[in-house]
């Protein structure tokens, strides 16, 4: 303890004045103008701060909004001199309608939202056989019109949408390259916004898929700063007139050769994709409105999903009387708030979206196009396509008429009965000798009759039978090849169907939609059809009981099933029956055909034995 010495901190305390020299004479030097002219950083861009969310799901990746910076307490100025001056207002005095007539589509556009009021597509027809609006007319006043700008910003989306916008109107190009070129403006409280919206007024038929595109860019900024505001396709299709209707839609993406489909119970409102997208969008059985944007690396998808009441009736609507379904929709553009894209509005049709491709990455020589729109399905898919791209083929140069589709299905009906005949004969050849054994086959399930299933002497009847089957070459699964073979076509028809563009509103005979169901004639003759067939065919045994159920059970389950689906299905199983009963009668004349007749008509007559 006597040897402790408080420390010397003279040293310590001059160092330390001298450092504060140091720094009081480079504060003074910093304000000075020259240091400020050629030292000074460049001033930081503001960092937009992010919105609150109204919607049920948040962005992956939050959108910006801006944040006015407040000026500080007690400061005398309202701003500093060397601010910019307030931007030119720039609203319409008054809403006007703007119309855009091509080869495929007419549009009317008005200037209050810079949205689209109409899209009636010119080669396809409603249920009343008018033009096909594309524009829900329901949902549409409700969930927005299509091109509105959709943010997460609620008060500035009814902002976006109600403004008057100025619009402007000129034409570029010329010959295929005709466009019409329509710009809307508005620039107000902060809020500056400029869409510009492309029609290709004449495009070339062997690129008619481009002409149900329209390029659009768009951009909006709240105080200067960007705000996530995409062009949108808010609310279902036009087409969508039965709730059944509603069930088939999707919101769809794709980037290079990975597709996305979101059912409908799997799509949240207000939900953002940002992953790379090439294109996206939102899709009915046989419509779709897709956005291709310029850069796919940067895009983002708002998937859209909002409930809807429906009169039953859209003919008679009885507001007592009405339905709750779910619409779709998406919203697609560029995470920097500056979009310019691509948005095909048109059919499914195969020729039409080949032709459309979306822009090609660095690693390729062409985009993908639109064809995964067609959904063929995941299990059968490989064979509904080309049985399709046959039909259609059929269709084009073969019966080319006006109930063309419907002869078409039949001829193909025919020829993939006449392709499966052989296996069929092996198959009815089987059927008949499994028919002629029977008897033998009694006799042995009698001996073995005593003993029960688990007895291990039961497995010397399966020796016996299975010896029985070899020598008078049968085999007990024979008879079940023609169900199973004709089995994926159907599934595939039915997957066809559903999806091809071509059979909507096709007639055939009395049938005015291959692609609806018909409520009465089809299933009557499906299920006469299929209970002809059976009652001619060899019956393998079994007991009587059965054998009655399925003679009549099962036609009768097929026809009800044919009531609710589509027509060119039941056109197809029709005809399918009548070539195999053709199939079958022709065996039955046959010397084999007839000794199996002559064999079951005599043990049908002979008395049992007691």
């Amino acid at each position: 303890m006597n040897d402790f010495r408080p420390p010397d901190d003279t040293g310590q305390l001059r160092r330390t004045l001298i450092a504060f020299g140091v720094v009081l004479v480079l504060l003074l030097v910093m304000q000075l103008p020259i240091f400020k002219k050629y030292f000074a950083p460049p001033t930081p861009p503001a960092t937009p701060a992010q919105p609150a969310q109204t919607q049920p799901q948040q962005p992956s990746v939050p959108p910006p909004a801006p944040t006015p910076s407040p000026a500080p307490a007690g400061s005398k100025k309202s701003r500093p001199p060397s601010a910019a001056p307030a931007p030119e207002t720039r609203v319409a005095s008054a809403e006007q309608q703007i119309e855009i007539d091509t080869d495929v589509y007419h549009i009317k556009l008005s200037n209050r939202g810079a949205q689209v009021l109409s899209w009636v597509l010119k080669k396809y027809d409603d249920d009343q056989g008018h033009p096909l609006e594309l524009v829900h007319p329901k949902a549409a006043p409700q969930l927005g019109y299509p091109l509105s700008l959709w943010t997460y910003d609620e008060a500035l989306r009814n902002k976006l949408k109600d403004a008057l916008y100025v619009v402007s109107s000129k034409d570029a190009g010329d010959g295929d390259n005709l466009q019409r070129v329509v710009t809307f403006e508005y620039v107000e409280g902060g809020v500056a916004v400029r869409k510009a919206l492309s029609f290709l007024l004449h495009p070339p038929a062997k690129a008619e898929g481009e002409g149900y595109c329209v390029r659009v860019e768009t951009s909006v900024t709240q105080n200067g700063a960007p705000v996530w505001a995409f062009p949108a396709w808010p609310a279902g299709f036009g087409d969508q007139t039965v709730a059944g209707s509603y069930a088939a839609a999707v919101d769809v993406w794709r980037y290079q050769d990975h597709v996305e489909r979101i059912a409908m119970k799997s799509v949240s409102g207000g939900a953002s994709l940002t992953q790379p997208m090439q294109w996206a969008g939102t899709a009915d059985q046989y419509f779709a409105a897709v956005f291709l944007p310029d850069e796919p690396q940067n895009a983002v998808m708002i998937t859209l999903h909002n409930n809807l009441k429906l009169p039953k009736n859209l003919d008679k609507p009885d507001p007592n009387d009405t339905i709750d379904v779910s619409v779709l929709g998406a919203a697609v553009g560029n995470r920097s708030g500056v979009t310019s894209e691509r948005l095909f509005v048109g059919p499914k049709a195969v020729e039409v979206i080949d032709s459309v491709h979306a822009r090609p990455l660095a690693s390729e020589k062409e985009g993908p196009d639109l064809e995964p729109l067609v959904d063929f399905g995941k299990i059968f898919g490989w064979l509904a396509k080309p049985l399709f791209l046959w039909l259609k083929w059929t269709h084009d140069h073969w019966v080319n008429v006006r109930s063309g589709w419907g002869w078409s299905i039949v001829l193909l009906t025919i020829i993939i009965n006449a392709v499966l005949l052989p296996l069929r004969i092996t198959s009815m050849r089987s059927m008949m000798r499994m028919q002629k054994v029977q008897p033998q086959m009694k006799v042995i399930q009698e001996k073995y009759k005593k003993y029960s299933v688990r007895d291990p002497r039961r497995a010397e009847m399966q020796k016996e039978l299975s010896a029985l089957y070899k020598r008078e070459g049968v085999n007990p699964a024979g008879g079940c090849l023609p169900l199973l073979l004709q089995w994926p076509f159907l599934v595939a028809f039915y997957s066809m169907l559903g999806v091809a563009i071509e059979l909507r509103h096709a007639p055939y005979l009395w049938i005015h939609d291959l692609a609806s169901p018909d409520k009465f004639a089809l299933p009557i003759l499906v299920a006469i059809s299929m209970f002809v067939m059976q009652k001619i065919s060899p019956q393998a045994g079994g007991d009587p009981v059965q054998q009655n159920m399925m003679l009549f059970g099962m036609p009768l389950f097929i026809g009800w099933l044919s009531h609710s689906m589509a027509s060119g299905l039941a056109v197809y199983w029709v005809w399918s029956n009548l070539v195999m009963i053709a199939q079958q009668l022709i065996m039955n004349r046959t010397a084999f055909g007839q000794e199996i007749r002559a064999m079951a008509v005599k043990r049908a007559t002979s008395k049992p034995r007691r």
